[in-house]
């Protein structure tokens, strides 16, 4: 396969020699083989190589089609959905756990972190630019928070958008639009002339970088062997990084291109007074700058060093079945590996009908599925018992107190940081960009340690979340104790470690309480929780920051500490068990 390819290109299984093998005589995975003995009694039904034939191969073997034909059998009843696509799909998904992990999904895996990376990049970029719009643009350090507010309207906007975008022009386009669209406005937004251009052009970007974390995630899902399903979890280690590149550029440029944050704009003072010149705070622009070229490269090796296929149960959702068949072979291709798909197996055990149309997901059905998700026969099995349905509202609390109360800190920590209390001079910038840094540091191993102490006996999920959320809000209230930069350093710190152990849990711990049928619609209803309320975050911090600037910090604080006391009431801990 060349360096390149067209990335519009329509692929053909005559692209891809020697990927093909018979199902017979296939390789398949140990967990497909592992169901299907324990589902249907067989003992891997493959006979002796001495034998002379498969004709003492039992009917319900992972090797024949019959046995095929039961797993689909069973996955079908497990799902609730019984359609020639449906089938075809769960078919599609054997074919790519026999593939196993290889090349394409760990490229796909770094390619898809950028997404993650991007989303917190830009969080935090917008929290590092606070500070400095104040002076250029003569507006409070209270009102100006709203810069947060208008790069939030974008991710939600952008989330609820790239998500149904997906399902209808494509899962390949969707990943690399919303990427453009963020590194092309992210650079346009360092050029910005005034405090509303700024907003606009920020919600703009956030419309592209809010589609990373749903696309992003369903695509590497859909291309991910369900034995490593676990990758998808850690994909939020990329998380932690994206704050970390972005404080270490700010701590570069901001403190030295940058004016002082109690100066007023040159055009809103007298002749010869003290002012701020714009040509003289320029380090906020060089930041966003950078992290629009940085997002712009990033969109640049998914589209041109990087060859994505398009997703097989998209292109099956379109009635493209052959080019879903050519997908799985590409994927097959790249990984070194062979694989048993075949469009003559799709149609033996997924059916054919009269009309090719038949086959196609309608555009109204698309929609219709993905609205499905939040209607209530989709969410009354999430309340079926007494227990799922504690565990639910819980989880549901978690991620809506949560989802506020990490931005009414974060988004608005470096504010906090110059904060010296009333009548004293604010921290110096050089300083509260460097702790910001630190911090930053300090934080990406919590995210790393959190994969370990979640497997850890009698500690276990529950335990872990719980006491990290705990101890998080702890230090958000010690935070407001002194406003001396060295001890809110050590705050800022480890609230920072702490935080990170409680979202990379949360993320992980959130999928796995929920019945496989229904947790597209458990964690749909959780993120979208998070979205709204993160919303409202910004107002609320200039409300509450305008009668006390600790007040947003107390606010946060509480809602953290009010999601501990809902983990404690968690009913279910999934530590060494299969998911439901």
């Amino acid at each position: 396969m060349p360096f390149f390819i067209n990335p519009f290109h329509t692929h053909d299984v005559s692209e891809f020699e020697g990927v093909y093998e018979p199902f017979g005589e296939a390789h398949r995975h140990p967990s497909v083989i592992a169901a299907n003995d324990e589902k249907f009694g067989t003992k891997g039904g493959l006979p002796d190589e001495e034998s002379d034939g498969r004709e003492e191969t039992p009917p319900y073997s992972a090797y024949t089609l019959e046995g095929l034909r039961a797993e689909i059998d069973s996955d079908i009843a497990a799902s609730g959905y019984d359609s020639i696509y449906d089938r075809k799909s769960k078919i599609i998904n054997k074919a790519i756990q026999d593939i196993g992990m290889g090349r394409y999904q760990w490229q796909l895996f770094v390619l898809c972190g950028f997404g993650w990376l991007a989303d917190n990049l830009w969080l935090q970029g917008v929290a590092l630019c606070l500070p400095q719009l104040t002076p250029e643009f003569g507006v409070d350090s209270n009102t100006i928070r709203f810069t947060t507010c208008a790069l939030f309207v974008g991710l939600c906007c952008g989330a609820s958008f790239w998500g149904v975008a997906s399902d209808l022009i494509g899962r390949r386009p969707a990943f690399n639009l919303s990427l453009f669209i963020c590194g092309v406005f992210g650079i346009a937004a360092g050029g910005a002339p005034n405090w509303i251009g700024a907003c606009g052009l920020f919600a703009a970007l956030g419309f592209g970088v809010g589609g990373n974390l749903p696309v992003d995630g369903a695509l590497f899902l859909e291309f991910l062997p369900f034995a490593s399903g676990n990758l998808l979890t850690m994909l939020s280690i990329w998380w932690p990084v994206g704050q970390l590149l972005g404080s270490l550029i700010a701590w570069g440029f901001i403190p030295q291109y940058s004016c002082e944050t109690t100066l007023y704009p040159c055009s809103m003072t007298a002749p010869g007074e003290q002012c701020c010149d714009p040509a003289n705070n320029k380090g906020w622009r060089y930041l966003v700058f950078t992290l629009g070229s940085l997002t712009f490269f990033m969109f640049c090796c998914r589209f041109f060093l990087f060859h994505l296929f398009e997703s097989p149960k998209f292109l099956l959702s379109r009635g493209r079945q052959a080019e879903a068949v050519a997908s799985v072979h590409g994927i097959a291709y790249k990984n070194g590996a062979k694989t048993w798909l075949t469009q003559e197996i799709l149609n033996e055990i997924g059916g054919v009908s009269a009309s090719p149309e038949d086959e196609k997901l309608k555009t109204s059905q698309i929609i219709g599925r993905t609205l499905e998700k939040f209607s209530t026969q989709r969410i009354a099995p999430l309340f079926g018992t007494r227990k799922l349905g504690t565990m639910t509202a819980l989880i549901w609390f978690c991620w809506a107190t949560i989802g506020m109360g990490y931005p009414l800190f974060n988004a608005f920590l470096p504010q906090y940081l110059a904060n010296t209390g009333k009548g004293l001079p604010p921290t110096p910038t050089a300083i509260v960009y460097r702790n910001y840094a630190i911090t930053s540091i300090i934080g990406v191993p919590g995210s790393i340690i959190a994969c370990y102490t979640v497997d850890v006996k009698y500690i276990g999920r529950k335990g872990t979340i719980a006491f990290s959320t705990l101890l998080t809000a702890i230090f958000l209230f010690l935070f407001t104790i002194k406003s001396d930069s060295d001890y809110q350093l050590a705050m800022t710190s480890l609230e920072a470690f702490w935080q990170n152990i409680m979202y990379g849990v949360l993320y992980a711990y959130t999928p796995e309480v929920f019945p496989a049928p229904n947790r597209g619609t458990g964690t749909g209803i959780a993120s979208f929780f998070n979205r709204v309320t993160g919303l409202c975050a910004p107002i609320v911090a200039v409300h509450a920051g305008s009668v006390s600037p600790a007040a947003p910090v107390y606010a946060s604080g509480g809602l953290i500490l009010a999601a501990f006391v809902a983990m404690c009431l968690f009913p279910i801990e999934t530590r060494g068990k299969q998911s439901l």
